[in-house]
């Protein structure tokens, strides 16, 4: 890989004549005998669409990964296109190299890009808003709002808050950085919270949840246990999406107020 490094990488597109070129390689490697001599037109392959690895490196530019990282990302996916594909099978090699080589990218992203990982529901979630953003405000001419995603994307708005707060997860900020004032980002925040409260609440919690019915301390499973979406838990109890919202929405209010009048009266 060292001799593919040295080539500058470019966001142009291939001509004919490479797309050509390479296919002609790579049918020739397949048909070759001679494992070598094989190894060298794939090779010779590689290196001539390498415009097409750092092409789409170059998309993913400025999220948080170093550029020189994606590159070499791509360019390992597009060597791993020349190893998997067979000529005269689907729409050619371009075609075949661009969805490995996109989908190798994302893969980087999902496993290597955050500080703190948040769960795959999250990140598809996140994947999608950030698309359908950018598809409605061009369709609108302004920043769409959260009922305006949560429709086009059939979430409920409080999970296109949680996924549009996930971003956050893909930097850190070290506890021990200096302030203005001379302390530390760790010691401005907040004391820490009463353990005992914590306990008291969450044993006040469950006695709570014991008074519910079925369906309901079922709803609370799929939903906080099993991260269900409101869509998939409809479909398991046979129920709309809206409906699911309304009944959790139910739900929690009735618990935060039991608790607030079993504090009250302890």
């Amino acid at each position: 890989m060292a001799s593919l490094r040295q080539v500058n990488p470019t966001s142009r597109s291939l001509s004919s004549a490479q797309h050509e070129r390479a296919e002609a390689l790579l049918e020739a490697a397949q048909e070759c005998r001679d494992e070598r001599k094989a190894a060298r037109l794939r090779k010779e392959a590689v290196v001539l669409t390498l415009d097409l690895a750092d092409s789409f490196a170059h998309r993913y530019r400025g999220r948080g990964i170093d550029i020189d990282d994606l590159v070499q990302v791509a360019r390992m996916a597009l060597v791993k296109s020349a190893l998997g594909y067979r000529n005269g099978k689907g729409s050619g090699f371009t075609a075949y190299a661009s969805a490995t080589i996109s989908g190798e990218l994302k893969r980087h992203f999902r496993d290597f890009a955050w500080s703190v990982r948040p769960p795959r529901r999250l990140q598809e979630h996140r994947a999608d808003l950030v698309a359908e953003e950018e598809r409605l405000r061009h369709e609108l001419h302004r920043t769409p709002s959260v009922t305006e995603l949560a429709e086009a994307l059939d979430l409920d708005c409080a999970e296109v808050r949680e996924a549009a707060a996930c971003s956050a997860a893909y930097r850190a900020h070290s506890l021990d950085a200096p302030t203005p004032h001379g302390t530390t980002v760790g010691e401005s925040l907040a004391s820490p919270q009463d353990d005992f409260e914590v306990l008291e609440t969450s044993a006040a919690l469950g006695c709570l949840i014991k008074q519910l019915s079925d369906r309901e301390r079922e709803i609370l499973r799929l939903r906080f246990v099993e991260e269900k979406t409101q869509s998939e838990i409809g479909a398991a109890l046979g129920v709309s999406q809206m409906q699911v919202s309304r009944l959790l929405s139910s739900i929690l209010g009735r618990l935060r107020a039991d608790l607030v009048d079993e504090r009250a009266t302890a």
